[in-house]
């Protein structure tokens, strides 16, 4: 299992992690998704078939870029 953390600038509400949660939720291998509103954050847990590349790509599909 592989848990990475990214940062995304811009996280407002509560309507933003649901819809981060939801889609990323939705990638076959994603186990976990946790938010933090207040560090505009999120951690994701996750196996094969998912990797890091496929989630950082649908985060970006969705509008929610991470840093670095």
């Amino acid at each position: 299992m592989n848990i990475k953390t990214f940062v995304i600038p811009n996280i407002n509400c509560q309507h933003c992690i649901h819809t981060i949660t939801s889609e990323l939720s939705d990638l076959e291998g994603v186990k976990d998704v946790q938010a933090k509103l207040e560090l505009k954050e999120i951690k994701v847990s996750f196996e094969s078939p998912a990797t890091e590349e496929e989630i950082v790509e649908k985060l970006k599909e969705i509008n929610y870029p991470p840093m670095g």
